[in-house]
């Protein structure tokens, strides 16, 4: 059986600019995520309300615990300009004890 963490990933795109900055910025601030990465510009393309759509975007990687994602959730529909963010949750299998822990303590 596979060991899991309470640390986890979430991923969500922004549109191409400055909002994934302080998207990133926020979420750490307010200690709802260890670290984000916000990723190089890409283009996304995917079918919205019947229309294939392509956008560039940023992908972004929050790292936090469990107990953080309804926060986190919560706090990207405030700062997110979609109206349906991606929003997935990838749990941690495992990692470093010294980086899990660093994740904790900076979400505390």
């Amino acid at each position: 059986m596979e060991h899991v963490t309470d640390v986890v990933l979430i991923l969500t795109t922004v549109p191409a600019g400055a909002r994934a900055d302080a998207i990133a910025r926020s979420l750490v601030d307010e200690h709802l995520a260890a670290c984000v990465n916000v990723l190089s510009p890409m283009t996304s393309f995917y079918r919205w309300q019947g229309k294939i759509e392509q956008e560039e975007e940023r992908q972004i990687v929050i790292k936090t615990t469990r107990d953080r994602v309804a926060s986190v959730q919560t706090r990207l529909r405030d700062l997110h300009a979609y109206e349906v963010p991606e929003f997935l949750v990838l749990p941690v299998s495992d990692g470093s004890t010294g980086y899990l822990d660093w994740v904790r303590n900076e979400t505390r």
